[in-house]
């Protein structure tokens, strides 16, 4: 069974950035990140296709947020610049098995979350 874990949430103002990192005790083809706001469902923030790096991102975050992937050291990374107050959410890092998707219903394996808020 695949162990995620993620690190790196904080607090930040709106336009400030920050770095998640999600430590994989083994990697699976598809890598994501998901958030989930209270009261909302949870939703794909990007994927990422660990062996030839394609890339997906849900569009509320294209050209902010960038999902990158060490195979070496079987981590997902997630920095998110120009962050907004609804960018606050608990964010998950998730692995599955291809095909890969922004949907989170297929995926299987999840870290325990980390929180981000964005504060106005």
């Amino acid at each position: 069974q695949v162990q995620l874990m993620e690190f790196g949430g904080g607090s930040v103002q709106t336009g400030g950035s920050l770095t998640l990192s999600c430590e994989a005790s083994e990697s699976r083809t598809c890598m994501g990140w998901f958030r989930q706001a209270p009261g909302k469902e949870r939703e794909g923030v990007a994927i990422i296709e660990r062996d030839d790096g394609d890339t997906l991102y849900v569009d509320s975050v294209k050209g902010r947020f960038t999902i990158s992937i060490d195979n070496a050291k079987n981590t997902l990374y997630l920095q998110m610049n120009s962050l907004k107050p609804e960018d606050t959410a608990m964010y998950y890092c998730a692995a599955d098995y291809p095909p890969c998707s922004l949907h989170a219903g297929p995926y299987v394996t999840w870290g325990q979350g980390t929180q981000v808020t964005v504060s106005s």
